[in-house]
């Protein structure tokens, strides 16, 4: 047959990893199938041994030649004398085909890349902590032990608690965190009952920060294509852990240090390809946890963010190519302009009887991947992608969580309910946990048992659950239940702080499924741009323009909410777009700091009138802007050159509840009751380009437009959610107003608001039409004038600074 032809090519072993099973999956086959690939894009004859009949490696044509066979010593040798090679690569097929590097090594087969010395160095503990010892590395306490006597001695001198662990393991497996004498009984007694091969290896357990690194050597150079951070700390399992690239938290001294370290291990053990390192920071200080010769885990997910591809250099150094010829470079690769985050996917649903509290030994079933231009997109995109609901709300009702840990935990605890409490989240909790929360002065409902806990998550009140009592004390069965109840109504169970608090992260990111940007991975860009903007404003209603007629600019929701952040970006309450229009001198489109897209912004146009004949685009005083709820005329006043004041023709208001639109059973809503949260309320609906309610109330600084807005804003009878003004009616020609803005909050000042309060104050018979009318907020006044078919807003617009941002 044609896949048994001699073909007179050297012939090249390429070991697969067998079936895919926690702890090893689909990224080993594609290692694998990667390798085969440039091992015959190079000329060499390639032979692949595996038995997975659901990879891409066992296909027909991946391979010139498939052996369907179990990775074992027996089957793998006699494929060998069968095929004669010049070489057998083990380091693409996980920890499967790297316990067979001894034994090919024994037999005098020659092991393409890392020498099975060098890999026996990296698994061996002994060897490879006398390696540490000359390097002047650090790692953590540890030993290697064959009998209980031996590990009750180890875990006494190194102090608990510890993590036992065998060697040459797959994800983690039978590893556990001991804390005290009665752990390490138990386990080893179960591990030597089995018989062992290789020693229990027993180190410090330390809950520091975890971080890994992808590293190729040629034996002489080294090339780092990423250094990734976990946000779960040390004990939840590499492969379970969210882990974030670039690093977010790492000091340029500490990341320089995990270079040096990554290059001088690399190098010590003769690595010929690939070799994946990983660390601990407890206290200040770093730490080698563990040195995988091999691929790992985390090979696609670097090679597709960073664009370096890492199975193809690793397999042609292998074969005695150098870095330095292959146009990669070395040292740490560039960090391309986005963060990346891969996100953890479990199959506890399907699994109703596994434990599903994470720790040392690995659960996930899979992954999914999160890029973004900041760490919150980034974070927010893989968390929806596996499978969280991350919005404010949850239909009509905040999002609720329920608490429950342990007493030692409570620091951490608080700071996650204070920042839950501050996104509007409910929070419920266990007597203990709701007592420290309590103490805070944040709002929390007492859960007295498991039995309201169940009842809680049964009738769908709590949106997620961060439980960790069980790893401490008799409550696992509290624990169990609980979970299985959760997962059977969809709720996420989390069991680590760290996780929770990248959960509360991306709630209060303002990100939502419709703002964040779509990220081609085959085409993403590999360096900043300089983005040029101008800040303005009007009554302290500052928003960012930037002149898109070029039209780069192909995602502003996920760009807004990026650039409007007062602490990590430029600061503002949105971002406006300037662009060619066929129907007037420009075109604007608004969006609001949380992404959505406004369809008219009172204040926002009279910004771009300035902006287009301050800067000679439309060098006339009057002109024309195209919005999304239409074309609009406006009249500029200049001063020394430079317009000061515009009058915008806002057109003809809105007052049919349909149109505007507003779910209430009357053709107009003035002054109409209804019930929103706990109050009552008479609403008066108006739409200027904007949806509006207008809520005339005496006494404005009573209200706590904090709690109020959000419930007007995302109240069931606005399909679209609702600008909400809240005014006072000082007399017939002025007006008091605050607003609370439509994914911005509680605003200095709205221009299209206050033409919604001066209509509703009109319709109500407190001004009257066709004179000037004063509305005051905030920021400052704004003068309204209601006509029979239009509404004239004039105001004031002012530039603060123009600049540049990486993009």
């Amino acid at each position: 047959s044609r896949s048994f032809k001699k073909t007179g090519r050297e012939r090249v072993i390429v070991l697969g990893s067998g079936p895919i099973r926690i702890g090893q999956g689909i990224e080993f086959d594609y290692s694998s199938v990667h390798c085969v690939k440039t091992l015959r894009e190079l000329g060499y004859e390639v032979v692949i041994v595996n038995n997975n009949p659901e990879t891409v490696s066992t296909d027909y044509d991946t391979a010139d030649k498939l052996y369907f066979e179990p990775l074992t010593e027996e089957d793998v040798l006699r494929v060998v004398e069968a095929e004669d090679p010049m070489g057998v690569v083990v380091a693409f097929g996980g920890q499967t085909a790297i316990k067979l590097t001894q034994t090919l090594d024994r037999h005098g087969i020659r092991i393409l890349g890392t020498s099975a010395e060098g890999i026996d160095i990296a698994e061996d503990r002994a060897r490879f902590d006398a390696l540490l010892e000359e390097l002047g590395i650090r790692r953590p306490a540890g030993m290697g032990v064959r009998t209980l006597e031996e590990a009750l001695a180890a875990a006494k001198t190194i102090g608990y608690p510890v993590l036992l662990r065998p060697s040459y393991v797959i994800g983690g497996q039978n590893m556990v965190i001991a804390h005290e004498e009665r752990d390490v009984v138990n386990y080893m007694n179960v591990i030597l009952s089995g018989g062992i091969d290789n020693p229990v290896l027993i180190d410090k357990y330390m809950k520091g920060t975890e971080l890994e690194v992808d590293v190729i050597s040629d034996g002489e150079d080294v090339l780092i294509p990423g250094v990734m951070e976990h946000i779960e700390r040390a004990g939840v399992h590499s492969g379970d852990s969210i882990a974030v690239y670039p690093p977010y938290n790492l000091t340029d001294r500490m990341l320089s240090t995990v270079c040096d370290c990554s290059t001088r291990l690399a190098l010590a053990l003769g690595t010929k390809g690939l070799v994946n390192i990983q660390y601990l920071i407890w206290r200040g200080e770093l730490y080698v946890i563990e040195v995988n010769p091999r691929a790992s885990r985390t090979i696609p997910y670097i090679s597709k963010v960073t664009g370096v591809p890492m199975v193809q250099l690793a397999s042609r150094v292998m074969l005695g190519e150098r870095l330095s010829d292959l146009g990669f470079g070395t040292g740490l690769y560039k960090t391309p302009p986005y963060y990346a985050v891969k996100v953890p996917v479990f199959s506890f649903e399907k699994l109703l009887d596994a434990n599903a509290m994470l720790g040392p030994e690995m659960k996930s079933t899979g992954e999914v991947l999160g890029v973004g231009k900041s760490l919150t997109e980034a974070l927010f995109k893989g968390l929806t992608a596996a499978g969280y609901h991350l919005s404010q709300f949850s239909g009509d009702r905040p999002i609720g969580v329920l608490l429950s840990v342990d007493e030692h935990e409570n620091e951490e605890m608080i700071k996650l309910a204070k920042k839950l409490a501050d996104r509007g989240v409910k929070l419920y909790a266990t007597p203990g946990t709701a007592a420290a929360i309590a103490r805070l002065g944040v709002s929390v409902t007492f859960v007295p048992g498991i039995d309201k806990m169940l009842s809680l998550v049964e009738s769908k009140q709590v949106d997620f659950v961060v439980y960790s009592d069980a790893m401490y004390d008799a409550t696992v069965e509290d624990y169990i239940a609980l979970n299985k109840q959760s997962l059977l109504h969809g709720i996420p169970c989390f069991t680590s702080l760290d996780t929770a608090n990248a959960m509360a992260d991306a709630l209060a990111s303002r990100f939502s499924e419709k703002n964040t940007e779509l990220v081609d991975v085959c085409r993403m860009r590999r360096s900043y741009e300089q983005l040029r903007f101008v800040k303005m404003q009007d009554l302290g209603n500052d928003y960012i323009y930037i002149d898109n007629r070029d039209g780069k600019i192909t995602c502003p929701e996920s760009l807004c909410v990026t650039m409007c952040d007062r602490y990590r970006g430029v600061g503002g309450y949105g971002v406006v777009l300037i662009e060619k229009s066929s129907l007037a001198d420009a075109k604007m489109r608004m969006f609001n700091r949380d992404g959505s897209e406004g369809t008219m912004a009172g204040n926002s146009i009279r910004c771009v009138a300035k902006y287009l004949y301050d800067n000679g685009i439309v060098p006339r005083e009057n002109m024309t802007v195209e919005t999304a709820s239409g074309v609009r005329s406006l009249s500029c006043v200049t001063i020394s050159g430079k317009v000061g004041s515009v009058t915008v023709d806002m057109g003809a208001p809105e007052m049919r509840a349909e149109k505007i639109p507003v779910k209430l059973p009357v053709e107009k809503a003035v002054r109409y009751p209804v019930a929103i949260g706990a109050a009552e309320y008479e609403i008066t609906c108006v739409g200027v380009g904007n949806p509006h309610c207008v809520v005339f109330d005496d006494d404005l600084e009573r209200l706590n437009l904090a709690l109020i807005g959000p419930k007007f804003e995302n109240a069931a009878i606005f399909p679209e959610r609702i600008n909400a003004e809240f005014v006072r009616v000082v007399n017939d020609r002025t007006l008091r107003m605050r607003v609370w803005e439509r994914g911005n909050g509680e605003t200095m000042a709205c221009g299209t608001g206050a033409c919604a309060a001066a209509v509703a104050a009109v319709e109500c018979g407190y001004c009257q039409k066709d004179t000037d009318i004063t509305v005051k907020l905030t920021g400052g006044d704004l003068i309204v004038r209601v006509e029979d078919n239009r509404v004239l807003l004039t105001g004031d617009a002012y530039q603060v600074f123009e600049g540049t941002m990486q993009y």
